[in-house]
């Protein structure tokens, strides 16, 4: 097994420094924003602690903590004042008393209604609003997610094969592929927990609708885009919490995350040219398993002022939940936009079916 993780993490640096050079920052970006309302509450602090359907996300491996043959999980949202929409639906189903299998079919964020004005002139130069049309720009991910409980105490490890469609109108499209791996290992009241995302790269490959934009990238002295492949480099979280028992009915778990990013220099606390390390915390404090309390700290940066003073900014979050008879609801107000002073209201809900007791 260590010869195994050894020759992985070998591969995974190789693929880094051949990839560095041509990869772009922030490629495929919609994917890091993450899902559902329990962890958009604990600021994203969520890859060791996941134990439900939105692990096919998060970590994989965490599927298999699932307690029930079937969950069901969805989660709709709209920031930007309405103007974009983001929407994720998943499931997951037991095979065995040690494999889950889970499939993505929903991850969207896309803005819709976007008026085309291209055509708006006619040959002769006089404006027809007739002409003017509408299209979407959205990006897609589909995952398929399968998780093993190992044969040894407390470790579980999983796997996702990922989909990326992203479609521009009528003027671009790209497919892309990716593979994430994950683990998780709980040692009494701890819980560690490991993601690697897009570990063999993911690439992406573009087509432009050229005849499209033709007469327009002339007319404004523009060149005609091509077609392309755009590469997403890995992706490592890091991931520690542990339970904290008050009473028989009250606990809390907190959880601190590291994100380790290798695309160039990011606006994060710890950054170099090499790699980035972007640290985020959250906890949640549960009453019987029915009530449900969670906060957090995220997006730590350095911001710069007019005057060149430099000042340290930080994100915090918060999140209710409850859970009555197999089904969970969640809200978080974060801002999932990532833009000063816009807030978000994220609602999202789980649903458990043929409940039965798990396995020891």
């Amino acid at each position: 097994m260590q010869k195994v993780l050894t020759s992985l993490l070998f591969l995974i640096l190789l693929n880094i420094s051949v990839s560095y050079a041509q990869a772009p920052k922030y490629s495929n970006e919609f994917l890091s924003i993450g899902v559902g309302a329990q962890a958009l509450g604990m600021s994203n602090a969520f890859v060791a602690r996941v134990d439900d359907v939105t692990a096919g996300y998060w970590n994989p491996a965490g599927l298999t903590q699932i307690q029930t043959d079937v969950q069901i999980g969805y989660m709709h949202n709209e920031y930007f004042a309405g103007i974009a929409k983001y929407d994720y639906g998943a499931i997951a189903a037991r095979i065995d008393d040690a494999t889950v299998i889970g499939i993505t079919p929903l991850l969207r964020v896309g803005v819709d209604d976007i008026a085309n004005t291209t055509e708006l002139f006619d040959a002769d130069g006089n404006p027809n609003y007739d002409r003017i049309k509408s299209f979407s720009v959205a990006d897609y991910a589909f995952l398929f997610s399968y998780a093993k409980a190992s044969k040894r105490k407390g470790l579980t490890y999983g796997a996702n094969v990922k989909v990326i469609y992203r479609k521009v109108g009528e003027f671009a499209t790209a497919w892309g592929f990716g593979l994430d791996i994950g683990t998780q290992y709980k040692m009494g009241k701890w819980r560690f927990g490991a993601m690697g995302r897009d570990i063999t790269s993911t690439f992406n490959a573009w087509s432009f609708n050229t005849e499209k934009l033709k007469e327009v990238y002339e007319v404004t002295n523009n060149d005609l885009p091509e077609n392309s492949l755009e590469i997403t480099l890995p992706k490592i979280i890091l991931a520690v919490g542990r339970e904290i028992e008050f009473t028989e009915k009250l606990s809390l778990y907190p959880e601190i995350d590291f994100d380790l990013t290798f695309d160039g220099r990011r606006n994060v606390l710890l950054r170099s040219k090499a790699m980035s390390i972007d640290p985020h915390m959250g906890f949640e404090l549960q009453y019987r398993d029915f009530i449900f309390l969670r906060g957090g700290l995220g997006y730590l940066q350095q911001i710069t002022d007019f005057d060149g003073s430099k000042s340290y900014t930080v994100q915090p979050n918060l999140g209710l939940g409850v859970k009555i008879k197999g089904i969970s609801i969640d809200y978080a107000l974060t801002n999932i936009g990532q833009s000063v002073g816009l807030l978000s209201n994220v609602f999202s809900f789980k649903v458990d079916i043929n409940k039965k007791a798990k396995s020891s």
